[in-house]
């Protein structure tokens, strides 16, 4: 199964905050939306992600002044992404071994869509399912 594949059925919308936000912002929008994650869009382009593992590990650091603090002060710059024609397989190894639960579909520079390691593990047992139905078809005609 492919990215494409997967944000078929998710669908391709994308929360995002700005680089300006603070983290006291960033907080807000990821527990409104229950998200894990979110990109940091700045003109359309991915600069960065911050995830609610950054966001805890920095106030441990740094205290409640972190959140009147600018999402670059904790965001990812250096992100790994993903495109619409990789296959699920691919990207539930490179999650594991990298230790990213979350990773932005970019297509020449834009962002597409964000793929969760959730995402990544309903698509694999659908397809197991997919599979198995009709090797027991195939068994039982």
């Amino acid at each position: 199964m492919r990215i494409a594949d997967v944000l078929r059925g998710k669908g391709d919308s994308v929360a995002t905050v700005g680089p300006a936000a603070t983290v006291a912002e960033v907080i807000a929008a990821l527990v409104d939306g229950n998200y894990g994650a979110l990109p940091v869009v700045n003109g359309g382009r991915l600069v960065g992600i911050v995830s609610e593992r950054d966001v805890v590990r920095r106030l441990h650091e740094h205290g409640p002044d972190l959140l009147r603090r600018p999402v670059t002060e904790i965001m990812v710059t250096d992100v790994v992404t993903c495109l619409p024609t990789d296959s699920t397989v691919d990207l539930a190894r490179i999650m594991t071994s990298r230790r990213i639960r979350h990773l932005p579909v970019v297509v020449e520079g834009e962002l597409r869509g964000i793929v969760s390691i959730g995402d990544v593990v309903k698509a694999r047992i659908d397809t197991l399912e997919e599979e198995r139905g009709q090797l027991e078809s195939y068994i039982a005609g």
